[in-house]
């Protein structure tokens, strides 16, 4: 048995994929299970390739009382506390990050400049596990009764310093409607009165919030049969990347060189840049870096990622 931890959200999720398709392909043979959130468990079935999946809301909340695993691996951190907690499940092995605090001196060093799917992918590198950094891909959910070719707006985070201005979403949002585009705006329950807030600058009818109406599954159907999606750097953004969905996607305070999608795709735009802490607190603006962006620029990303798709004839999915 292989127990790896990835107990976080739905981007670190997401950005683990090539990490956990190299452990499914270098151990065909092993009962592998997954440390995570209850709720991540539709990503997970579109994922593959994982044979259980164990709720770890968090690190103080995991008691395991399975056998000692033959191999535990870290894709949570660097450690200590998610080293010490692997290593009370008394594996064979561990696969994880160096840590002299945790007593750990078996792996590679961590490298705060590194972006995130390569960071796990040179973890089980360096331990022999061949990775392929571009395996990005989930299974693509049938339509349904989703809508297709919409274009998607997300104008919620769970930080607030990492939510874009609400009406500039919602001008972009009458700007984009005003040109043809089908506007779909998205986000989880708590996210409900921001998404009507921008319907309802924008001009648009009540029918195009969908924010609390769609669970995970849902919401991955919605973005893999989308036409493009405009978000900030959260998980949603990170399934437009999984399905090769073109998107533009708006940073700040964490850098697209660390979180966003891969630079050679180029039906997707990131902009902003990194530039410090973000503020994280209730009631806070946006960080910075992401309050520089402007409704103009978002629309020339925009332009230039159709323009990208219509010349390539085809996206990545």
């Amino acid at each position: 048995m292989i127990l790896i931890l990835r107990a976080l959200g739905l981007g670190d999720l997401a950005t683990a994929v090539p990490a956990l398709r190299a452990l499914r392909a270098r151990y065909p043979d092993e009962h592998l299970v997954l440390l995570a959130p209850r709720w991540l468990a539709p990503l997970v079935e579109l994922i593959g390739g994982i044979d259980e999946l164990v709720d770890t809301a968090g690190l103080a909340h995991l008691r395991w009382r399975g056998p000692a695993p033959d191999l535990a691996v870290n894709l949570h951190g660097r450690g200590p506390e998610s080293h010490r907690l692997l290593v009370g499940t008394r594996p064979r092995r561990l696969f994880a990050f160096v840590n002299r605090a945790a007593g750990h001196h078996d792996g590679p060093s961590w490298r705060a400049d590194e972006h995130e799917v390569h960071r796990w992918c040179r973890l089980l590198a360096w331990h022999g596990v061949p990775t392929d950094p571009t395996d990005l891909g989930l299974r693509r959910p049938a339509p349904g009764r989703n809508p297709t070719g919409v274009t998607l707006l997300h104008p919620g985070s769970k930080i607030p310093g990492k939510r874009w201005p609400v009406e500039r979403f919602a001008a972009l949002g009458r700007q984009l409607a005003g040109t043809g585009h089908q506007i779909v705006i998205t986000g989880d329950a708590t996210e409900q009165p921001l998404a009507r807030r921008v319907a309802q600058l924008a001009g648009l009818p009540a029918h195009t919030v969908r924010a609390g109406r769609t669970d995970l599954r849902h919401l991955a159907g919605l973005v893999a049969h989308a036409r493009l999606l405009i978000s900030g750097d959260t998980g949603i953004a990170h399934l437009a990347t999984a399905y090769g969905t073109p998107s533009v996607v708006l940073f700040g305070p964490h850098s697209p060189a660390h979180w966003g999608p891969p630079p050679e795709r180029t039906w997707h735009r990131s902009l902003g840049a990194g530039g410090g802490d973000c503020p994280d607190r209730d009631g806070a603006g946006p960080h910075p870096t992401l309050a520089a962006i402007n409704v103009d620029q978002v629309l020339v990303a925009v332009a230039e990622v159709e323009r990208m798709v219509r010349a390539t004839g085809a996206t990545a999915a």
